[in-house]
């Protein structure tokens, strides 16, 4: 007789032996200020490990300062690391691990002007980049793509020393990994372009040099598209091509997310943006033309309804494909969803907006007291990604502005 795995079981990943399989997903905390981690950052990660979470997740850390998409994201240096030493620190001394997502956008850069055409898989007009006068893009060439490897090498040893336990490469949503891997972007007639095996061949020879690098010593995951969701993308197949070449480069664990920031937010989020709340925080701090334009790509979505586990279906052929382990990821409400995960196959659950609502939850599932998350699935916890103070779920008390403060201030 087959025990059935817990959510509440300990599971290695790697290098990395988690308490539980519940994972706090990467998801923009816009909790950092001039690159660097600030006081609110390390609360929020803090009380998430608190909370019973095996893992949380530092949201987008650039390899590069090019490599941002808003203009105070932190990108990895030396000189940040001991900021970071105090991050990881309060999350280990709350008896969770910690992970560093990696990653560049590319062409994707909507907060700020960088002024030089930005690297992506060719050149030409580039639709993200209209909101902050970014409207080219050029082709990487080989040595662009060395560069770039170092950069994730690079990162990936300042976050170990940091002492983060994992690194997440981000390959999906439409940032730079993603722009070669989903056809959306990549119309390149070289190796790198084509078919799904050659569209993943870049994601994947980064990964395996990163894993060369600092795999004996932390995780290496990386997130991807189970689909992008929307015609003429990445769709189901492709995703399963990129799971096994991730899984030959020696990826310790996929994790499974879906959508694009541009074309399929819905897709993503499994419910609609409430643009409203979106547009409201925009204007508020400025933001008209980001503002305009995310009210433009609202009048092309599709209407749809929120329904629990929404990626299961594609992660279904996705776990039937590959043996790397795999973090299922999308529309995770309550306790039965984890277990159904688990029971599906996948050995851990990425939850985010669940956990924004209530960073307790994962506590509150284990002693009983909670059952389901109250998140309504709003997404008005979104727009707070532009808000100064950081994200935060509408539903609960404002953040503290005093923490929004680097970490480097503290006396």
């Amino acid at each position: 007789m087959t025990t059935k795995i817990s959510p509440f079981d300990p599971v290695t990943i790697g290098a990395l032996t988690l308490r539980n399989r519940f994972i706090k997903s990467g998801a923009n905390e816009a909790m950092s200020k001039g690159g660097r981690p600030t006081k609110a950052l390390v609360k929020h990660h803090q009380a998430l490990a608190a909370g019973g979470v095996g893992m949380t997740t530092v949201a987008y850390i650039a390899v590069s300062e090019v490599g941002r998409t808003l203009p105070n994201q932190i990108w990895m240096r030396p000189e940040i690391v001991e900021d970071l030493k105090v991050l990881t620190s309060a999350v280990h001394a709350e008896g969770g691990a910690i992970s560093a997502q990696i990653t560049h956008g590319g062409s994707f850069v909507t907060g700020m002007h960088v002024g030089q055409r930005l690297m992506s898989t060719v050149s030409g007009f580039n639709p993200a980049g209209m909101m902050k006068g970014n409207f080219f893009t050029r082709g990487m060439a080989c040595d662009d793509m060395q560069q770039v490897t170092s950069q994730f090498v690079a990162a990936a040893e300042q976050a170990r020393d940091a002492g983060f336990d994992a690194v997440e490469i981000h390959m999906g949503h439409g940032y730079l990994l993603n722009q070669f891997i989903s056809p959306l972007n990549n119309r390149r007639t070289d190796e790198y372009g084509g078919s799904a095996e050659n569209r993943v061949r870049f994601p994947a020879q980064v990964l395996k040099a990163v894993k060369a690098a600092v795999g004996e010593e932390v995780a290496v995951l990386a997130k991807i598209n189970v689909s992008d969701g929307v015609r003429r993308g990445a769709d189901q197949n492709d995703a399963i091509v990129t799971a096994k070449a991730l899984e030959a480069a020696g990826a310790d664990m996929l994790v499974l997310s879906g959508g694009r920031n541009v074309e399929s937010t819905w897709f993503m989020f499994g419910s609609n943006m409430n643009r409203q709340v979106v547009a409201d925080m925009l204007r508020s701090q400025k933001e008209w033309i980001t503002a305009f334009m995310m009210g433009v790509v609202a009048k092309s979505e599709p209407t749809i309804t929120f329904k629990e586990m929404y990626f299961l279906e594609y992660s279904r052929a996705i776990r039937k494909a590959v043996s790397v382990p795999l973090a299922y990821l999308g529309g995770v409400k309550s306790l039965a969803n984890a277990r159904q995960a688990m029971d599906e196959g996948f050995e851990c659950i990425v939850l985010a907006r669940a956990l924004l609502h209530e960073p307790a939850l994962v506590n509150k599932f284990q002693s009983g007291e909670l059952e389901a998350s109250g998140c309504d699935n709003c997404n008005a916890c979104v727009a707070y990604i532009y808000h100064p103070d950081g994200t935060r779920c509408v539903h609960r008390p404002e953040n503290d502005p005093a923490l929004s403060t680097p970490v480097s201030l503290t006396p």
